[in-house]
This record gives structure tokens, C-alpha cells and sequence, in this order.
């Protein structure tokens, strides 16, 4: 065993991890004082190494066994690991030990918010406030607890509290936008902003959150403003970069967006996330073979994300090589069986390679899925009355109009296919009726069958409608 015991306060991290791995490997027994085990446990913990800073703990507590700290970072990591009765466990001793600790309150409601014990968890927060330490922090979570019960506007009372203590909470920033966002008061939100910078104006969290605001009001020329500013603020900041990239897709600023985008992988790891952002831009500029790279990379990055495989069908599709994109729909599918645009790209892909049968059954699972997707039941009954199949086609369309009453489209589609089957009355009918819900989009009917501009009763109806 080691007999030099001046080790401990006086080393920094680095050495005192060296030291305690030393140790490990010669399986002997190396004294630490508290605080030098502290950062090993710590060293751990920000490696997400959550099993070796948990067995730090049990050699410090060993050493140190009256020392509350080790039982509370004890109770964090195993609350991190998703253990709650463990952390319990060890928050109980920790409050033996020093009870009047108001970081063992804070953790122990933090845990109980997690098992969804909202009054208890408040008044262990209560306990914690009295101690009158970490305010900010106390009424974060508490804003937190009253988010998990769905009382956004008791949560913004104590996010505001918490910025009246530290003005530069950026977490409380962040919360109290998306408190915004619940309760659709987004204007308000660009006007909290907007006077929270008045007073704070080199806030980057302030300019980032001011940025999303905007972005999620529409107002993209504003959002990408304010993230400029986050950036020059705090240049490593990606997330700003990510942010104005989608702002500038919004604008269709494809080429602009892609170098936004790359702008990231100087201050983070690429992504999939970015690569499918990035494969997506090169699609829209009808770039199929850069777009295709960077879905793959991004696939590569995380093979689960379902909306890089079906990027990489939508270019294959693009260059007509149906059968090949099918293969990368049915992959997105398989990931995500309840999104309508992968049933919906299935079931395009089907009819072109003349699988009719397969294609129906695609489309049926788009209507059930996202029945307000009227190009969906105008697809769907097309290839029906392309099979010659005029009642299910017409059936379809009637099912459609009962999902989607004002439907212009769907209603000019029934009355092709009204007069079609020869139903001529009905079908007049109901082209007044699609008159009078869109009286300037009759073109549609002509787009599906060109003959009826030479139907005069069609035209005399459509002329009663038209503007003079």
C-alpha cells in the first residue's frame, strides 16, 4: 500500500484521476481527501461514465464515510441512469449526514418530479428555498414541475423569478420560450425578448431564443437577424447556425443554407441530423447526386433516421429508378409506419411500376393515416378509374368530401367522374356546388378531362360563376 498520503486538495483533476487509475490497476489502496475524489468523480460523470464515477463514490464513502457530498453525487448519477429508488436511497443518507444542505432538497425534488410526485417534489423545493442558496436554480425546477403539470402560466411566474436572481439562467431562457410557444403567445415571447435585450444585449441565449421566436412566427428575414447577432456573440454556438440554415431554407435560400449548415462541423461533430439537412438542400436545387452523399452520410452518422432513407428514394425516384426507391421507402417506412409521406412516396413508386394492386393498398394507409391530405384521395381515386374501376373511384372521392367538406378540388374531381358514369344531374349539381366554394379554380376539371370545354351545359354553368 501507498504510505505518501500528501496527495489530495493540492492536485488538480487531471493528476488525481492518473493517481486513482494507478491505483485500480496496481489493485492496492491510495488515500484521497474529499475534494480530490469530488473531481474524479466529476471527471467521470462528464464522460457520461456513469458505472466508474459510481465506483469512485464507493471507495470515497469508504474513506470518507460521513461526508454527505458522496452520497448526494450518489443519488444524481443514479437519477441520471434513470434509478430512482437508488437515488432515494441515497439522498436519505445524504440529508442524515447534512441536513441542512439545500442541494440534497433540490435533488430529491428533482427525482420526485421525475416519478411524477408533483406536490411532494414542491415541497422539497420549498424546503430548498429556505436555505436561500441557488435561487434561480430552486425556482428553475420549480417552473419545470408546473410545465410536467401542464401550468404554463404558474411556470413562467417562476422562470421570470428565476432571471430576477440570475439574469443569465440561460436554461430558464430557454424554458420560458417554449412556455411561449404552449401557450401560443408567440408575439409576446418576441416582445419579452426584444426587452430582455434591451438590458442584456450581448445575452447570446437572448438572440438565439428571439430567433426561434420569430422563426416560428414566419418571420424568417427577422429570425435569421437574430441569430446573426447570437453568432457574433458566441461563435461556437451551432445550434445558431443549424437554426438560421432552417430559416433560410424557409426562404429557399438552398445555396446560402448549405454553407450555414457546414458552418456547424467547425463547432460540433457532423451530425445526421445536418447531413439530412444539407442532402435536403441539394435535392431542392435538383443536385440528386450531392443530395444522395449526404443522405448516406447521414444514415451512416445514425442508421435509424428514417427521413435520411427516404431522402435517398426521393433522388432515386427523381432519376426514374422506381424500383431502386422503393427499396429506401420501404426502409423509412419500416423505421417510422405511421408517417403518411412515406405511404404516400410507396405508394407513387407502386403505380409507376405498374403494381396497381399494392399501390391502393399504400394509398388506403395515407387516407387513414392523414385524411386531410386531399392529393392523397385525388391519387387514390385516380388510379382506381385508371383500372376502370369508375364506382371506386367515385366511392373514394365521396369518402373524401365527407373528411374534407370544403374541398374545392375533391368536389370538381366527383363531378368528372359523375359525368363520367353518365350521372348528369347529380353532376351539374354538384359543379355548382363547386362553383360557389371556388369560383376561380373550374380549370381543374378541365385538367382531368380536356373534353368537357366542349360540353356546353358544363360551360353555361361554369359562365354563370365566372367573374364578369
Amino acid at each position: 500500500m501507498e504510505d505518501d498520503f500528501e496527495y489530495g486538495s493540492a492536485e488538480d483533476a487531471e493528476n488525481s484521476v492518473a493517481r486513482y487509475e494507478e491505483m485500480i490497476r496496481n489493485k492496492d489502496q491510495y488515500f484521497f481527501d474529499a475534494q480530490a475524489f469530488e473531481a474524479i468523480i466529476d471527471y467521470y460523470a462528464e464522460k457520461e461514465d456513469v458505472n466508474k464515477a459510481l465506483q469512485v463514490i464507493e471507495f470515497a464513502i469508504n474513506q470518507h464515510p460521513f461526508a454527505a457530498v458522496f452520497h448526494l453525487k450518489a443519488a444524481q448519477l443514479h437519477a441520471m441512469n434513470g434509478h430512482f429508488t437508488e437515488a432515494l436511497s441515497a439522498l436519505e443518507k445524504a440529508e442524515l449526514f447534512e441536513p441542512s444542505d439545500g442541494d440534497i432538497y433540490l435533488t430529491k425534488a428533482r427525482v420526485l418530479g421525475s416519478l411524477g410526485h408533483y406536490d411532494q417534489s414542491l415541497e422539497f423545493l420549498d424546503k430548498a428555498l429556505a436555505m436561500g442558496e441557488n435561487l434561480d436554480e430552486i425556482y428553475l425546477q420549480m417552473a419545470l414541475v408546473y410545465q410536467q403539470m401542464d401550468q404554463y402560466e404558474l411556470a413562467m411566474e417562476y422562470l421570470q423569478k428565476s432571471l430576477q436572481n440570475n439574469m443569465e439562467n440561460h436554461d430558464a431562457l430557454y424554458e420560458l420560450a417554449y412556455c411561449y410557444d404552449k401557450l401560443d403567445r408567440l408575439q409576446e415571447c418576441v416582445e419579452f425578448y426584444l426587452k430582455y435585450i434591451d438590458n442584456n444585449p450581448y445575452s447570446f441565449a437572448a438572440w438565439y431564443n428571439l430567433g426561434n421566436a420569430y422563426h416560428r412566427l414566419n418571420q424568417y428575414p427577422e429570425a435569421i437577424d437574430a441569430y446573426d447577432y447570437a453568432i457574433l456573440i458566441r461563435e461556437d454556438f451551432a445550434s445558431s447556425y443549424f437554426n438560421k440554415g432552417n430559416a433560410l431554407v424557409n426562404l429557399e435560400q438552398y445555396k446560402e443554407a448549405i454553407e450555414v449548415y457546414k458552418e456547424t462541423f467547425e463547432y460540433e461533430t457532423p451530425g445526421a441530423e445536418t447531413y439530412c439537412a444539407i442532402g435536403e438542400c441539394h435535392e431542392k436545387l435538383e443536385e440528386m447526386d450531392k443530395a444522395r452523399e449526404y443522405y448516406k452520410k447521414a444514415v451512416k452518422v445514425n442508421p435509424i433516421l428514417a427521413d435520411a432513407w427516404f431522402g435517398i428514394g426521393v433522388t432515386l425516384d427523381y432519376e426514374e429508378r422506381y424500383f431502386e426507391s422503393l427499396y429506401y421507402y420501404k426502409k423509412a417506412m419500416n423505421l417510422d409506419p405511421e408517417n403518411p409521406d412515406y405511404w404516400f412516396a410507396i405508394a407513387d413508386a407502386r403505380y409507376k411500376l405498374k403494381q396497381y394492386d399494392l399501390s391502393l393498398e399504400a394509398y388506403q394507409r395515407v387516407i387513414e393515416l392523414n385524411p386531410g391530405d386531399i392529393d392523397s384521395w385525388l391519387d387514390y381515386s385516380s388510379v382506381l378509374y385508371e383500372q376502370s374501376d369508375l364506382e371506386g373511384a367515385t366511392g373514394v372521392v365521396v369518402e373524401g368530401i365527407k373528411k374534407n367538406p370544403d374541398s374545392p378540388e375533391l368536389y370538381y374531381r366527383l363531378v368528372a367522374y359523375l359525368l363520367a358514369a353518365g350521372n348528369y344531374e347529380l353532376a351539374f349539381n354538384y359543379l355548382e356546388l363547386s362553383l360557389q366554394l371556388d369560383p376561380e379554380n373550374y380549370s381543374v376539371l378541365f385538367e382531368y378531362l380536356p373534353k368537357l370545354r366542349e360540353n356546353r351545359t358544363v360551360m353555361e354553368i361554369i359562365g354563370r360563376y365566372r367573374a364578369p
